[in-house]
């Protein structure tokens, strides 16, 4: 026994360090010093034919390689080793991928020399993930990983394969009682290739002839203008049309050509360029005060004032901008828009007093004192024009009594509504009013008044007391 355990040492010697150390027992006598079996594998990492596997497993393949980039979203993690692993030791503790520190959820297999990781869902785009093996991994006869081995890999970004879409434009599709002076914009779904949207792919037409016109961008290249370089011709169809050379930031095109229509009015009128002062759904110079829950949807914002009273039980769904830049900008916009309804003079139509108990149609209603609505509702009819603009000047005062609305019909939209007001606008209790409210000094709205609107005062307070107002849609 003594002469054969001097043998096995001795051939332990000579095996190359490099290669694997295996050692042949003698299989006609055990030594139970040496904790040897030759009945198959055991733990001390005897094979069948009595063979000992001391070398330590190495990984020999890796997906994805560890620095490569564009990985797929749906992608699974594998290493493939030298030799055949213990399943019960390649486990989530022991083969682990994590995207900044965190660990990403999934399921561990092997099959002999392969381990794979299966996330549980798929990875999110543009990100850097690190997979780990540790040295608690085994092969089968309990050799472990030498070191731990890391790799890191980065998915892909999203492609975007969805064509840009009109959202919004204006004139709306046949619209008939359009401005002369009207610029016609078109918003997108997302931003544009600035070099493929210009007069040659956003084009106005009178009949076949196509009118010559310069192209500009706004808001991050998401809303295009067509302005055209001839003076438009009254009662007069005109044809615009985006073609399909219109591309996104990515190349994506237009789908199919979009293309509306619409027809001049010598007395139309264009839209109040409200500017930051859209955002608004109130808007006050020195104070902003509500009595009761209010609610206002949209933003709330004083200037240069700070004082906001009311708030809660009031509620804001929306932002509060309280004497900040916001604001101010809002402010001053307002004042630019309040000097332009003022100044509107195109096919003025003379009102005063009460207005009850009318219907009016598109145009500009001028009175060189003051508004009210006090005997019987007011009726705005736009006649089936979706952008037909009702803009009304007070000299002095705006006024409602108790219960009194302001009701739309044949398409009217308070979004077209405004309202000039020369000094101050008072909403009687429960009164029902459609509009921007642009007041040069205050605006009070009585108990439960309500207002699909704007509340925009350009030098003194807006009042409340258990209102609704709701900023209206574009």
């Amino acid at each position: 026994m003594t002469m054969k355990r001097s043998a096995l040492v001795l051939l332990m010697a000579l095996l190359p360090a490099c290669g694997p150390q295996l050692m042949q027992v003698d299989p006609d006598g055990g030594d139970s010093d040496a904790g040897l079996t030759d009945a198959g594998l055991t733990d001390a990492g005897l094979t069948d034919s009595g063979i000992v596997d001391l070398t330590a497993p190495v990984v020999i393949g890796l997906t994805p390689l560890s620095g490569t980039t564009n990985v797929g979203l749906g992608t699974t993690v594998t290493a493939t080793f030298s030799e055949p692993m213990r399943a019960s030791t390649v486990d989530q503790a022991s083969f682990t991928v994590t995207q900044g520190g965190l660990p990403v959820g999934g399921g561990v297999a092997v099959v002999g020399a392969l381990a794979t990781f299966t996330p549980t869902s798929p990875l999110s785009a543009g990100l850097l993930y690190q997979a780990t093996l540790t040295t608690a991994v085994t092969d089968l006869a309990g050799n472990p990983l030498a070191v731990s081995s890391t790799w890191a890999f980065t998915t892909a970004m999203l492609v975007d394969s969805t064509p840009p879409a009109v959202i919004m434009n204006r004139p709306r599709n046949l619209a008939i009682s359009v401005s002369l002076t009207t610029p016609l914009t078109a918003t997108f779904s997302e931003p544009l290739n600035a070099t493929t949207l210009d007069a040659s792919t956003f084009t106005l037409a009178r009949g076949l002839t196509l009118l010559p016109g310069t192209v500009t961008f706004e808001s991050a290249r998401v809303t295009a203008t067509f302005v055209p370089l001839v003076a438009l011709d009254a009662n007069t169809t005109y044809t615009a049309t985006l073609t399909t050379g219109i591309r996104d930031v990515v190349g994506n095109a237009l789908a199919q050509d979009f293309t509306w229509s619409f027809t001049t009015n010598a007395c139309g009128q264009a839209p109040i360029a409200l500017g930051s002062a859209a955002n608004f759904a109130v808007l006050a110079g020195s104070a902003v005060t509500t009595t009761g829950a209010s609610l206002v949807t949209g933003d709330l914002g004083v200037s240069p004032g700070t004082a906001v009273v009311g708030l809660p039980p009031g509620n804001v769904s929306g932002t509060l901008h309280i004497g900040d830049p916001t604001a101010a900008q809002g402010i001053a916009d307002l004042a630019t828009a309040y000097a332009e309804a003022a100044g509107r003079s195109l096919c003025p139509v003379t009102v005063s007093g009460n207005i009850g108990g009318q219907t009016l149609t598109p145009g500009l209603y001028k009175s060189t004192s003051s508004l009210a609505v006090t005997s019987g509702d007011l009726t705005l009819d736009a006649q089936g024009d979706p952008d037909g603009m009702f803009i009304f000047q007070a000299a002095s005062t705006l006024t409602t009594t108790a219960g009194r609305q302001v009701v739309l019909t044949g398409g009217a939209k308070a979004t077209n509504v405004f309202w000039q007001v020369g000094s101050s606008a008072t909403l009687g209790s429960t009164t029902s009013f459609q509009g921007t409210i642009m007041a040069d000094q205050s605006i009070t709205l009585n108990t439960g008044a309500t207002l699909t609107g704007r509340a925009l005062a350009r030098i003194a307070a807006v009042s409340l007391d258990s209102n609704t107002i709701v900023k209206p849609s574009p």
